[in-house]
């Protein structure tokens, strides 16, 4: 455990990382705090642009040089161990703490923290949130995972003692967090790499929600997250879902397009009619599961209808990038066969002629484990492209590489640049299609390659 208090009288704080999008909240909120800010990056980016733009000294090279003058030293867990500034820094004997030790300390300096977890949806649920408690009037804090436009980025400072955040299970940071509210979406086979089996990852999802100091807000609907609470229900237990007898029940679902409509019932007695333009009955319930939490922090009803439906979806999550030549081309953050099936079958009731899905693996172990999975969900998709597995933090040790999951799937192809599947989709594709490009990577480049040399 750090020192929170050598922390909180720290002057000069530096990011190693200070580009990422997980890092960008947490600088706006620690600058609009008066701390002095410097940051390190590899790479240059929209974020490393904003932060200069406030101010901050960023420095697209990394050395040891960097961390001159700094009290403490903040990382990521996808910094590697041989990062020369990393190096310095455990070497310097300052304090250097993993990104979710900040973002740890930072939700115990609000009284009411509302912490959204789950395999899937979070970002989006998250996002939904902040946007309802923007509007709503409540000046709240923010930490999302995606890029939210209504607040023009991935976070907010705000003034009040409200805080929403986006809370991860991968390697347990969500259990270095503070819930007053804990929202639990889902829980599924990822990150299998670390917890070894769905049960680990239970009890961890399971020790997060007894965290909540006041209330656990979960997807009744989902086996595995009602295991997660099953000695927690009770008072501090509300659930939401499909089925009766639930306490946030959405009926009389009715989609158009891209957007759905639903009159949402608590504990059986009609609250009103709410609308959503993202598409898929998934986001349904990510929506349920937001207003709950609006509700249980003092949001006034009304005020929730209204700026619910003014959310268009976050960066990445079924963002809809443009049209050329007939063809639509979105991007989504799916990553896990669960996600890619949600996005895919959302996509497929949509009114397009053919969904192509354009996938990228992310890590050899994710794509050696779930490879059936992936094969299966992909096959919604009337077209299938994958490029290279996106190795991130991990060697290819076991040799898995992404023509084995094509093979699999009738009609795929596979590419080892993004230019030759631009090349290929802008060849193939038909007016009237939606080409979506899917995962966690840098995917997305492929995206705007499709549209911009088509």
């Amino acid at each position: 455990m750090f020192d929170e208090a050598r922390l909180k009288n720290a002057k000069h704080i530096h990011f190693i990382g200070i580009g990422g999008s997980g890092m960008f909240p947490l600088v706006q909120i620690l600058h609009d705090w008066g701390y002095q800010i410097t940051g390190s990056d590899n790479n240059d980016g929209s974020i490393v642009r904003a932060e200069q733009e406030m101010g901050i000294p960023v420095h697209l090279k990394q050395c040891p040089e960097n961390l001159e003058g700094a009290d403490f030293i903040v990382y990521t867990a996808a910094i590697l161990e041989d990062n020369p500034e990393l190096v310095a820094a455990r070497a310097s004997g300052k304090p250097l703490i993993e990104r979710a030790e900040l973002l740890g300390w930072l939700s115990r300096q609000y009284r009411d923290c509302v912490c959204v977890c789950g395999t899937h949806g979070k970002t989006t649920t998250t996002a939904m949130l902040t946007q309802m408690l923007v509007g709503a009037g409540l000046d709240p804090t923010a930490v999302i995972g995606g890029k939210l436009a209504a607040i023009g980025g991935y976070g907010r400072v705000g003034k009040s003692q409200l805080m929403a955040c986006e809370a991860c299970e991968f390697q347990d940071h969500f259990l270095k967090l503070s819930p007053s509210v804990a929202v639990l979406l889902n829980i599924d086979n990822d990150h299998l790499d670390y917890f070894g089996t769905v049960e680990n990852a239970i009890h961890s999802f399971h020790r997060f929600a007894g965290m909540a100091s006041r209330r656990v807000i979960v997807n009744g609907s989902d086996a595995n997250a009602m295991k997660a609470v099953a000695d927690l229900l009770g008072q501090r237990v509300v659930t939401f879902g499909w089925e009766e007898g639930l306490d946030y029940v959405p009926t009389q679902v009715r989609h158009e397009a891209a957007s759905s409509s639903f009159l949402l019932l608590h504990r059986g007695q009609p609250l009103g009619h709410f609308t959503i333009h993202v598409p898929g009955r998934h986001n349904i319930l990510n929506a349920v599961a937001a207003i709950a939490a609006a509700l249980e922090v003092g949001a006034p009803l009304p005020l929730l209808q209204e700026h619910l439906a003014q959310f268009h979806g976050a960066g990445r999550r079924f963002e809809v990038l443009g049209e050329v030549q007939g063809v639509t081309v979105a991007d989504d953050y799916a990553h896990h066969p669960t996600e890619l099936a949600a996005t895919l079958q959302a996509a497929k009731e949509l009114p397009f002629q053919r969904v192509w899905a354009v996938f990228q693996p992310f890590t050899y172990s994710r794509t050696k484990l779930l490879m059936e999975e992936f094969a299966q969900a992909l096959q919604l998709a009337d077209r299938v492209v994958l490029s290279e597995i996106m190795g991130s933090r991990e060697k290819n040790t076991d040799g898995v590489y992404a023509s084995q999951l094509a093979e699999k799937i009738p009609g795929a192809v596979w590419f080892p640049t993004f230019p030759e599947i631009a090349a290929y989709v802008r060849a193939h594709a038909q007016p009237g299609d939606l080409v979506l490009t899917l995962g966690c990577g840098d995917v997305y480049k492929c995206a705007h390659l499709i549209l911009e040399d088509a």
